[in-house]
């Protein structure tokens, strides 16, 4: 790894700091790094750090050298708009829309501008202790040796300390019953000072809707909870899409029509697309 590339990583990384109220609470969110090689490869003291912790970071803190511009489409400038709200406001919402609509990319790009704007990517696979550890890690805090009870009350402890906080929970349809109950807890504990956001594709507002008909626990509460309604985001179309190609070098009205033709209303395949009609272009 060359000296440029370490220090458009530490660039990075010094963005990522500004994010948190100390260097020190900032290295504890990053996993397998300490606060002092945070420290030294901020002072740019990097003789002795090796290239695969380089690597660890930059993939911690979203460095990619190869990623795309961001384009603020419709959909985008709709979730910046309602995680902004949410924040100044202490609101609850939760927003619905299709894979590929962008939203995780404008979830990542307001976390990584604004302080106190704590975004989980959820999984199936976490239970409650995991959802609270990934929380306190994502808030720079310490949960070792905390038992679920513990971590629950540091959450609570924490973010009533901060101000404006605001927790931002992505592919929250991937939570279980009992890890989306702490939904509940946190917003009674929390609520008019911590905005929380769920974010998910349609499976989060029909798996509300049944829970409501089963009437199962928790259920009624959580729909309360999001103002008794998901909002849906407005999904990709031409002009998003048109956006996209120009932000990465596609002008070419009849390569933008093929690209719109073929996208199927998703911004992965618009990029894939992209990509081939590059190389295509390439080797002509």
């Amino acid at each position: 790894m060359t000296n440029p590339n370490k220090e458009q990583i530490v660039l990075e990384l010094e963005r990522y700091v500004s994010r948190y109220d100390s260097q020190n609470q900032a290295a504890k969110t990053l996993k397998g790094v300490s606060s002092a090689t945070v420290s030294q490869m901020i002072n740019r003291n990097w003789d002795l750090i090796k290239d695969e912790m380089f690597r660890n970071v930059a993939s911690q803190i979203g460095y990619n050298p190869n990623r795309k511009e961001i384009v603020e489409t419709r959909d985008y400038k709709k979730v910046t708009r309602l995680l902004a709200d949410a924040q100044k406001h202490h609101n609850v919402f939760a927003i619905t829309g299709e894979a590929g609509s962008g939203k995780s990319i404008a979830l990542k790009s307001y976390a990584a501008n604004h302080k106190r704007a704590h975004l989980l990517q959820c999984n199936e696979y976490w239970n409650r202790k995991y959802f609270l550890a990934e929380l306190l890690l994502a808030m720079g805090r310490d949960y070792s040796g905390l038992t679920v009870a513990e971590m629950m009350m540091e959450v609570v402890r924490v973010l009533k300390k901060q101000d404006n906080p605001l927790i931002i929970m992505d592919e929250a349809d991937k939570l279980s019953d009992q890890v989306l109950y702490f939904f509940i807890t946190i917003y009674n504990q929390l609520e008019d000072h911590c905005g929380i956001v769920l974010v998910a594709t349609d499976h989060l507002d029909k798996r509300i809707k049944k829970g409501l008909r089963l009437n199962k626990k928790g259920y009624k509460e959580i729909y309360s909870r999001i103002g008794r309604k998901c909002i849906e985001l407005n999904g990709v179309g031409p002009s998003d899409i048109t956006q996209v190609c120009a932000a990465n070098g596609v002008t070419d009205r009849n390569d933008i029509k093929e690209i719109i033709k073929d996208s199927e209303n998703d911004l992965r395949r618009v990029m894939r697309k992209i990509h081939a009609i590059k190389n295509r272009k390439k080797s002509k």
